[in-house]
């Protein structure tokens, strides 16, 4: 098995492989065809073997992997683990360009989720995403595009113009979080982006129809702190689950139980998407899994009721410094190990005994793990978990490693966490 280093620095590698969800799941797709999982098309008929590994992708952005149990689906059942591609940023809208004093050319972008918007500025960022080019036939090609430069920048306004910043000043989205794409040598002109893309796919800038980028921060992650125990980097929330997710599908041995990793897309503003949770796209890989095996809806329902699902997204470690806003008993610390999330309103699935199961498998796997409950008078999130118990049947718990600064644009986790979920996650699927 791996060392905790060893996982951090491959989490790493695949965080800056994926700067959207598009990109998240086309290193996902690479691992699993290099692991001998099969494509599964939406459109044809599965005819699935035991011991079978094999993948569906949903609109680019979301993809779905299982390895198909020994014993009886409906005895056996499912072991999930669900996580999500995307993270908070910025969306790039159809007319981009916005030019300035004849010169300036910034784009027009709409926030996507709830970023910590002051975190995207002065700092190098680049452009991501799906493009769609006019075709012959009835859907468009579509290409991946990731420009690997450090093309953009949020320029914050001088304090000389703003003598008070440093008190707090509100940020206005279609203001002040524009970023600045280039200064032209010449007159600017509309037309410049789309320019940059057809260079990039070498393809003519009239064939683009449309896109869906967004921007990341160009800097990759790193390994910090005094004893290298720390991870910085964007987009933790929530590839660090997916990549956990997915090294404990490929890496566990043959099983009973149909082991399943779900990776939606869109969680960050809801869910409510064909390839969010809030979708039926579980519902159906389920049963036609049970269908693919020669199975009934009977015995869909029983193997329902013998499934297990970790809904794994990251958690919120104590701050340091600011301490007095989490709960005074139930806090997490980064490498303390994986996080139980309870909420009494049930924005966590967590109830005693999907707790109780989880805790039985870090303590069989030998990690540590926490609980964490917000304090009673803070306002806390929720996550894909409850929305997915909404259309399944199944016992979930709620989990995920602890970070600081959810949600800015570089966040803060344990080198020592990644390791942890992981073998919790190989206990997990370990029968």
């Amino acid at each position: 098995m791996k060392t905790n280093e060893e996982y951090a620095k491959e989490l790493l590698e695949f965080i800056n492989e994926s700067p959207t969800p598009y990109h998240a799941v086309l290193t996902t797709e690479g691992r699993l065809k290099n692991n001998n999982f099969i494509e599964l098309k939406d459109s044809d008929k599965w005819n699935l073997t035991k011991g079978g590994k094999y993948y569906l992708k949903v609109n680019d952005s979301a993809i779905f992997a299982f390895v198909v149990g020994e014993g009886e689906i409906e005895e056996t059942g499912f072991k999930i683990i669900s996580a999500h591609t995307d993270s908070p940023g910025f969306k790039i809208k159809p007319k981009a360009e916005i030019i300035t004093e004849g010169k300036y050319i910034s784009l027009n972008t709409e926030v996507y989720g709830g970023p910590i918007l002051n975190t995207w500025m002065d700092r190098p960022l680049s452009i991501a995403g799906r493009v769609t080019v006019n075709s012959d036939g009835f859907l468009p090609k579509k290409y991946f595009v990731n420009i690997k430069k450090p093309l953009l920048v949020i320029p914050n306004l001088a304090i000389h113009f703003n003598r008070r910043v440093n008190e707090g000043v509100e940020l206005n989205p279609q203001r002040h979080t524009l970023p600045l794409l280039t200064v032209s040598r010449d007159k600017a002109e509309e037309g410049f982006l789309r320019k940059l893309l057809a260079k990039e796919i070498d393809v003519k800038d009239e064939d683009i129809l449309d896109y869906d980028l967004f921007l990341y921060e160009y800097e990759n992650g790193s390994i910090i702190g005094a004893e290298d125990e720390l991870i910085s980097s964007s987009r933790l929330d929530n590839l660090a689950m997916v990549h956990a997710g997915l090294e404990a599908l490929i890496h566990s041995p043959k099983g009973e139980s149909t082991k399943v990793v779900a990776f939606f897309d869109n969680e960050e503003i809801g869910s409510a998407t064909r390839q969010g949770a809030d979708s039926e796209i579980l519902v159906h890989l389920l049963e036609r899994i049970v269908i693919g095996l020669g199975k009934g809806r009977e015995e869909l329902f029983r193997a329902y009721a013998n499934s297990f699902m970790i809904s794994a997204d990251l958690a919120h470690a104590v701050h340091p410094i600011l301490s007095e806003k989490y709960d005074p008993l139930n806090r997490a610390v980064i490498n303390g190990g994986p996080v139980i999330k309870i909420s009494a309103a049930q924005k966590y699935t967590s109830d005693s005994v999907t707790t109780g199961v989880f805790e039985m498998i870090c303590k069989r796997a030998g990690v540590p793990v926490q609980k964490f409950v917000n304090r009673s008078d803070e306002r806390g999130g929720s996550t894909i978990g409850p929305i997915s118990s909404t259309h399944l049947p199944i016992r979930s718990v709620d989990i995920g490693t602890p970070i600081l600064a959810m949600h800015s644009v570089r966040e803060l986790g344990g080198v020592d966490d990644q390791g942890y979920v992981i073998r919790a996650f190989l206990e997990f699927y370990k029968k």
